[in-house]
């Protein structure tokens, strides 16, 4: 690759390249390329801006591939785009690779070494330098620990192998980078201690505490304490009578000694190295299960009444293999900041999500590193307030659980709730201690346990959002999803091994696809791959494919880990409609819902689902992932499925699935008449009561409303529900228009292939006919002649046999277009004259007038300009009046084309310039990409190559977004435009 720095520009355009690169030689899918670039709120126009980065880039490419100074293809792959390159190309990937390497216990300790000291030579700065985000943050954040942690290894090995001082320089220079890394400094005292300067590692040790307290407020841990001790006891110049070597009053520090290190007229000598385990590489600091020591130990103390004080412990083991949530591990150091900030005040965060989300995980993760913060002690209970019993803990008993736990007899707790508060918040009074309520049913429930004192703080988890928390107690809210697809293979890798999860990348990747990055499944998963170590994880991912009932495999036989189980406690606790509502949520056809939908569903108003919904939100069975759109885990879906065979009548749930049904098929029947003002060639149903169909009242509303569903849309044809097949070629049918705009092919070919798939089962013509239609237009857009010849001859009969005149008509049309391109316009022009015939036989006027203006352009196209002109202006008033944008666009842009074979420039560009706008309003990318083609050349022919160029360009970036073929000739076009443009213009 090229050495020498590239202006790529902005740096949302580097970020799209970084996007990228982290996945190289992979594609990458546009959902995750612009959470990526812009977050998980990302702006109105940030997929068109992503493909207009993208474009540029390319154009980068080319320059470099032409000037021979390296190759970045940035290739269209099926929902998304990959960069094209060996991962060695990519700094990150050879460290990773060389980093990897490395662990192979069977290479000697000197070829191990070479791969870090390699692996690490890669490090340039700060990755992602300049970059603002929560994505870029997050991975600077993960590589940073893979630097450490490959850092930290190399001195063990060289300090194993005798060369201690070979890593000193390394290490203080990253010590330097990240002063408050313990691993690094521990590994840096171990590193001069068996090079013979031990005051320097004293020193190290001092240096580092300093910053701890002052940055941190917390003292070192027990691994990089323990040391120091061990230092001191080897070290001459700081051995004193035995007596200063007892054990310290448990949980004190030894004071850093004022002057340390070798007198200058004793030479340094080398220590033994000190040994390290295992553990003792961790480089995100010390394992949950060792506590750190505290400034102030266990201890009894009076308090303010004489009730003895003794400092808790009550933490529970952290979770095995703990990964990810770096974004609410940062929030939940930030609010402990502020507390450190603000001695006086007294915090409380709380933590929601849906059952086995992890929220118990995080919390004691969390807590268990924040205990150093809390030398006073660390309360926790568990409030089951989803628990299986469906009886959640008594505020009460907590309280008797914590005062006891705070050395309180119970012959001395009070009776009085009331008194019993004031007891607890006396003893706290003063003190630093963190209280963990975990699993909270209600915001009531949790509030008698807050701690009053200042500088206590509380972490309560809960399956509700405990809003009420924040508006009275000032609680931090912290709403917890599901794992990302990388943090769920870095669980199953802490769980099974790096090894055996890079051996089976493609089962993981499964695995990992169908627990839907739900901790709770994706554990039990691991564990019973655990079990089984014999077994390939392709057996788990195959279990997960074909089980009859998603759920069994994920089921342990122990309630408290069986996913099943986990859910049930919510749905226990939701109301009667709410019960209802969700489990009739597997029968939408997903992803997501607005409230309309959601009231077809149900069979009620929309007024009326609000609560039921609401109710939902709340318990986390349903999430608002964007304002007035709802989605539902998959694994909930799979769930509410279950609930809905066991518990409704089957007629209940076939209304339920026609209601919804009938709601998207009637709606987006509405607006394909909205975006074509032609009659349609089918007919339909009418809608089950209660179905909703949502009105729309023009164009532009029709499409906004397309657009906002249409990937329930295309779930909803490619998922069909049982009973209901005339649904999926009807839907597939009125989303042919939409989808041809669009430019999405590929899903013009799902979604009609799944038409034709259902209509032939049921030797439905009229489904087949509207089926072959649209695969004959997806396969001309795709450039397949045969094929697209083949569906449109056969829809063309279909439509015939069936009488059918507007179905006639379209497919005559579309055979025209596919016959003009293939060079047969006077062919297209006898489909096109058969069109108009059909549309006159459906009293189409709105067909009718589109018909003209096809005759119009392809008798321009035979040269007959004035026989065309007269075409299309009769066809402009026809298709005014019907009110058809995307008819008077494609009129417009006729009149354009015939005006600049007519050598008058301006008339043309201003054609063209009213085409663009109606292309654009009605949302039609290819004819607005071919239409900026068009008036390029209509400028390039009126001598004007910079508004030429502008409008190339604008028409490229449209080509690249759409990946149509159309892109190549102009970026060659463009090339030469340029090149010939600066040769006549030297200056």
């Amino acid at each position: 690759m090229r050495e020498a720095p590239v202006d790529l520009g902005p740096p949302q355009r580097r970020a799209v390249l970084a996007a990228l690169a982290v996945d190289v030689g992979r594609p990458v899918p546009v959902e995750a390329l612009v959470d990526r670039v812009w977050g998980a709120d990302p702006p109105e126009g940030a997929r068109r801006a992503l493909y207009a980065h993208i474009a540029r880039i390319r154009r980068l490419a080319e320059r470099l591939d032409d000037s021979g100074e390296g190759r970045l293809p940035v290739l269209r792959r099926a929902g998304g785009y990959q960069l094209d390159l060996d991962p060695d190309c990519v700094d990150l990937h050879r460290f990773q690779r060389l980093a990897e390497t490395a662990r192979d216990d069977a290479l000697s300790g000197r070829t191990r070494a070479a791969q870090l000291r390699e692996a690490l030579a890669l490090w340039r700065g700060e990755p992602f330098a300049g970059l603002p985000g929560t994505w870029p943050a997050r991975m600077r954040e993960t590589w940073r620990r893979q630097r450490v942690d490959a850092a930290v290894r190399l001195a063990d090995i060289e300090i194993h192998s005798g060369d201690p001082a070979a890593v000193v320089g390394q290490l203080t220079d990253l010590l330097g980078e990240y002063p408050l890394t313990e691993p690094l400094a521990e590994a840096l005292m171990r590193a001069l201690h068996a090079a013979g300067d031990s005051g320097e590692a004293l020193r190290c040790y001092a240096q580092t505490r300093q910053r701890l307290v002052e940055e941190l407020g917390t003292e070192p841990g027990r691994r990089l304490w323990e040391l120091h001790r061990r230092i001191l006891r080897d070290h001459p110049t700081t051995r004193a009578p035995a007596r200063a070597h007892e054990p310290l009053p448990a949980g004190e520090h030894p004071a850093a000694p004022a002057a340390v290190g070798p007198t200058p007229a004793t030479p340094a000598t080398p220590a033994t190295p000190i040994p390290v385990t295992p553990a003792d590489r961790d480089p995100a600091g010390p394992p949950a299960e060792e506590p750190r020591p505290a400034p102030a130990g266990p201890r009894t103390t009076p308090a303010g009444d004489g009730t003895p004080y003794t400092a808790p412990a009550q933490l529970p083991p952290g979770a095995a293999g703990f990964t990810g949530r770096v974004d609410e591990l940062a929030r939940l150091d930030a609010l402990l900041a502020d507390l450190g900030r603000h001695p006086a005040a007294v915090g409380v965060s709380a933590l929601s999500g849906m059952g086995g989300v992890g929220k118990t995980a995080l919390a004691v993760h969390w807590a268990r590193q924040a205990r150093p913060a809390f030398p006073d002690g660390q309360l926790y209970v568990n409030l089951r307030g989803y628990d299986p019993s469906g009886t959640p803990l008594p505020p009460d008993r907590a309280l008797r659980g914590f005062l006891e736990a705070l050395g309180v007899p119970a012959a001395r707790v009070p009776e009085s709730p009331d008194a019993q508060v004031g007891l607890y918040r006396s003893l706290l009074s003063g003190r630093r201690v963190l209280v963990v309520l975990d699993n909270a049913r209600d915001a009531d429930q949790a509030r008698p346990l807050l701690p009053g004192a200042p500088g206590c703080l509380a972490l309560v988890t809960s399956r509700a959002p405990l809003t009420g928390l924040a508006a009275a107690e000032g609680a931090r809210l912290l709403a917890l999803g599901p794992l990302g697809a990388e943090e769920s293979r870095e669980l199953l890798a802490a769980r099974l091994g790096a090894a055996r999860v890079a051996a089976e990348a493609a089962a993981v990747d499964e695995i990992v696809v169908r627990c839907a990055g739900l901790p709770l499944a994706l554990a039990v998963v691991a564990a019973r791959a655990a079990a089984r170590p014999g077994v390939p994880l392709a057996g788990s991912a195959e279990e997960l494919r074909t089980a009859e009932r998603i759920l069994d495999p994920l089921d342990t036989g122990d309630p408290a880990t069986a996913v099943r189980t986990v859910f049930d406690w919510s749905y226990r606790t939701l109301s009667p409609a709410a019960a209802r509502l969700f489990r009739f949520l597997g029968l939408h056809p997903g992803p997501d819902a607005d409230p309309t939908s959601l009231a077809a569903l149900a069979g009620t108003c929309v007024v009326r689902v609000r609560a039921p919904v609401a109710e939902l939100t709340a318990a986390h069975l349903l999430t608002e992932a964007t304002p007035g759109r709802y989605t539902c885990h998959d694994l909930l879906r799979a769930h509410a499925v279950e609930l809905a065979a066991e518990h409704d009548d089957a007629r209940a749930v076939r209304a339920a699935s026609r209601r919804v049904r009938d709601h998207y098929l009637h709606t987006a029947y509405a607006a394909d008449a909205l975006l074509t003002r032609r009659r349609h060639p089918m007919t339909l149903a009418p809608a089950e009561p209660g179905a909703l169909p949502r009105p729309l009242a023009d164009c532009d509303e029709a499409l906004a409303w397309l657009m906002a569903e249409q990937s329930v849309l295309l779930s909803a044809v490619e998922r069909p529900a049982p009973g209901l097949d005339a649904h999926t070629w009807q839907l597939a049918a009125t989303l042919t228009t939409f989808l041809e705009r669009q430019g999405n092919w590929q899903a013009l070919t799902d979604v009609h292939t799944a038409a034709l798939r259902t209509a032939e089962h049921h030797e439905d013509l009229a489904g087949q006919a509207a089926a072959h239609r649209g695969l004959g237009l997806a396969r001309f857009q795709l450039r397949d002649a045969l094929g697209a010849r083949h569906h449109l001859t056969r829809s063309l009969g279909l439509f015939r046999r069936l009488d059918n005149h507007p179905g006639q008509a379209r497919t005559c049309q579309n055979l025209a277009k596919m016959t003009w391109a293939h060079g047969a316009p006077r062919e297209a022009l006898q489909y096109a004259r058969r069109s108009l015939e059909h549309f006159r036989l459906a009293h189409d006027r709105g067909g009718q007038a589109v018909a003209l203006n096809d005759i119009g352009w392809y008798l321009a196209e035979l040269g007959e300009l004035r026989e065309a002109l007269e075409y299309c202006r009769q066809a402009l008033p026809l298709v005014q009046a019907t009110g058809d944008l995307s008819g008077q666009a494609h009129t417009w842009d006729s009149l354009g084309y015939i005006h600049r074979h007519l050598a008058r420039w301006t008339t043309a560009v201003e054609c063209y310039d009213r085409a663009l706008a109606l292309f654009r309003k009605t949302g039609d990318l290819r004819s607005e990409a071919i239409g900026l083609t068009y008036l390029g050349d209509t400028h390039e022919a009126a001598g004007a190559p910079g508004p030429a160029l502008d409008a190339w360009r604008r028409a490229l970036d449209l080509f690249d977004e759409l990946g149509l073929p159309e892109a190549q000739a102009l970026r060659t076009k463009i090339r030469t435009h340029t090149g010939t443009h600066r040769t006549a213009h030297p200056a």
